[in-house]
């Protein structure tokens, strides 16, 4: 059984040093490249959306074990590194996800019921890409990585990028695993977007595992460092700091905003679930390994640091738990009142305007259809 490395922090003046704000113990550290300076009132909103998203993720889980979804991508441990970079966004702001950025939808108001429309089936993404800036989850992997570079090269054409005005400079996010890096698409935008200096971050949430196979096996140096050599600068992060992952992606999209171009960011973190619901993590991945990440969770190390400070109590959490309990129980009930799609519903949407080939195919499977009904009624007669 292979494990996978776990990388020690190095100090901020060192190639590759990670970024961290917040120790594993929930100690507040400072950073010379970076800060996150926030009211209490924003803290206690960072720790409601990691709380919320976990649960979240528990309750699909569950609904999956239960026959409700067919199949569920889980984000347990990855929590901090997708409401970090999700909360430094803005509204005019454009995020390509893969298929585990639950978080990131949150984040960008997308309800979670809609998410679990796409696991049960019933939909190819149950929200408005455009309201949301949230484009549609993405099971190939790497496919979502050179439309975010088309994307972002259109915003420099629509002089959205560097007039200074907040409201209007956009930046596009694209976010990929470990593994995807690995992919010839992610090498190619990496590229496209650094000969155009488009307004682009991407986001690798290394979360140690591709499935089975490591991250040792991905690369021979560390990802973030692969992006140097077609010019777009790397920063390394610790993706289980909430802060320093809010910090790490708001300077990079401002950059990307203002004209200064893309940016690659490694969120290091750790899948402390299976890859998907039909996966044994148990397999290829030993129970030493698992608990020495399950020590940094990145919940709970926020969760020390508000209450040291003060600023989260026990009637605070109380709060929180009873509004985890009350979206818990909307999901399940919404889950199964979800209206089952046609068969033949599957056509209406494959392209915005009508088309001969689409039309012809729907045609020839509704005449497949008919078959079983005929031989349903020629049945019914004997």
């Amino acid at each position: 059984m292979s494990e996978s490395p776990v990388p020690a922090p190095r100090g901020p003046g060192e190639p590759g040093g990670m970024v961290q704000l917040l120790t594993p113990e929930g100690r507040r550290v400072e950073h010379p490249g970076y800060e996150a300076d926030l009211e209490p009132e924003e803290l206690l909103a960072l720790h409601r959306d990691m709380v919320l998203v976990r649960r979240i993720d528990t309750e699909a889980t569950a609904l999956q074990r239960q026959g409700e979804l067919g199949l569920w991508a889980g984000l347990l441990g990855q929590e901090a590194a997708q409401v970090g970079s999700g909360r430094a966004m803005r509204p005019q702001d454009h995020a390509f996800p893969t298929y585990r950025e639950h978080g990131v939808a949150w984040c960008r108001g997308v309800d979670p019921l809609g998410v679990l429309e796409l696991y049960r089936g019933t939909s190819h993404g149950g929200w408005d890409p455009v309201a949301h800036g949230f484009h549609p989850y993405t099971l190939v992997i790497a496919a979502q990585m050179l439309p975010a570079v088309g994307y972002a090269m259109g915003a420099q054409r629509d002089g959205a990028v560097g007039t200074g005005d907040p409201d209007r400079d956009t930046a596009v996010i694209a976010y990929l695993g470990d593994g995807a890096t690995s992919q010839g698409e992610a090498s190619e935008a990496l590229q496209w977007a650094a000969v155009y200096n488009a307004p682009l971050v991407v986001l690798c949430q290394n979360n140690q595992w591709a499935i089975s196979a490591p991250v040792s096996v991905q690369a021979r140096v560390p990802l973030h460092r692969r992006a140097e050599g077609v010019g777009v600068p790397g920063v390394l992060v610790d993706g289980n700091d909430v802060l320093a992952c809010l910090a790490v992606t708001r300077a990079a999209l401002d950059r990307a905003r203002s004209g200064g171009g893309p940016t690659f960011v490694e969120a290091l973190t750790y899948r402390m679930g299976a890859h998907t619901t039909s996966d044994d993590p148990s397999r290829y991945r030993s129970a030493a390994e698992v608990d020495l990440w399950r020590a940094k969770d990145p919940v709970e190390r926020f969760r020390r640091y508000l209450l040291d400070e003060g600023i989260l109590d026990a009637e605070h959490e109380a709060a929180l738990e009873a509004e985890g309990d009350e979206l818990a129980e909307r999901l399940r009930a919404g889950v199964r009142e979800l209206p089952e799609p046609g068969p033949l519903d599957m056509f209406d949407h494959a392209y915005a305007e009508p088309h001969a080939q689409v039309a012809e195919e729907r045609d020839a499977f509704a005449a497949y259809l008919a078959t079983f009904e005929d031989t349903a009624t020629a049945g019914g007669k004997s």
